[in-house]
């Protein structure tokens, strides 16, 4: 009789787990929905949920991306951020946009940062270790890309040698 018992209480153990397991998604879900909470995301993480609670704050700012193509979206980020931490966080909205309007798309952000730069009042952000601060970057500030190539006399991004491993065969025969 006290097997079954405690194989019951398993069984009420599980279930209550499940129920409250639901019942907090379905408060999550509620509360997401909020138009007050409208800028947190469906899946929220908590390095968000961080970053929006210290931008209430006041210690995170909030920045307007402005894309080639004129649309912008806005991005939070900490008030001692710097570059790569801004791009850092328009990769991840960029993506959690594009996962809502078209589902799963590879975006290659080698390829943009390769060709692509961050810019406010002409004044390129290049340096990723540097603060947004040193470029004047506040709250509620405007940054946009601006197409940008790196010269050859940087040493970066400098054209990789043909490898022609075939070549030396020709002449044997």
């Amino acid at each position: 009789m006290e097997s079954g018992a405690k194989e019951e209480g398993k069984v009420l153990g599980y279930n209550s787990k499940k129920v409250k397991k639901v019942a907090i998604l379905s408060t999550l879900a509620a509360l997401l929905d909020d138009p007050i909470l409208a800028d947190v995301p469906k899946k929220p993480s908590l390095s968000d949920v961080d970053i929006l609670i210290n931008l209430e704050l006041g210690s995170a700012m909030c920045i307007s991306i402005f894309k080639l193509d004129g649309t912008s979206f806005d991005v939070a980020v900490m008030n001692s951020a710097t570059v790569k931490d801004l791009k850092l966080a328009i990769k991840k909205k960029v993506l959690e946009l594009e996962q809502s309007k078209m589902g799963h798309r590879h975006i290659s952000w080698r390829h943009v940062w390769a060709n692509f730069c961050l810019a406010r009042h002409n004044g390129k952000l290049l340096d990723d270790d540097a603060a947004l601060h040193d470029f004047g970057v506040r709250n509620n500030y405007q940054v946009h890309f601006l197409p940008y190539v790196v010269s050859k006399g940087s040493g970066r991004h400098s054209k990789r040698r043909k490898h022609r491993f075939f070549h030396g065969l020709s002449k044997l025969s």
